[in-house]
């Protein structure tokens, strides 16, 4: 399941993002993952929570953030969570390119609960996209 956290800057994303990692590491199961540029978070959530940069990692598209989620959970099956902040920082503003991504990894993680913060407004986003804000 996708569910993204649209708005623009300022608006208490990365926040509600936080609030909703910290609760998962609480009460998940298996494994909780936040991935992000920057590593801006390191001191939000708690340690048992894998953070992950995408810089370190050259993560600079839609295709290789695709690839990149499908080696996590390729080698990890415990990974119950995915949690990205800022997702068009990580991919660029191809709003088209954003939701093929989010159509292919809404197959590959059918059983993995995926959350994005995009730093845009509902009505910029084409339907592509808003079918995933729930």
């Amino acid at each position: 399941m996708i569910n993204l956290i649209p708005g623009k800057k300022g608006t208490g994303k990365t926040k509600i993002l936080v609030d909703a990692i910290v609760k998962a590491s609480e009460e998940a199961t298996g494994y909780v993952v936040c991935i992000e540029r920057g590593m801006k978070l390191t001191y939000d959530i708690p340690s048992k929570v894998r953070l992950v940069d995408a810089e370190e990692f050259g993560i600079t598209s839609y295709d290789a953030f695709y690839g990149f989620v499908a080696g996590l959970l390729a080698g990890n099956y415990d990974i119950q969570q995915i949690y990205v902040d800022g997702i068009l920082r990580i991919g660029g503003r191809d709003y088209d390119a954003l939701g093929a991504m989010l159509e292919k990894v809404s197959v590959l993680a059918k059983d993995v609960k995926l959350v994005f913060t995009v730093s845009a407004d509902t009505e910029e986003l084409p339907d592509k996209v808003k079918a995933f804000i729930h």
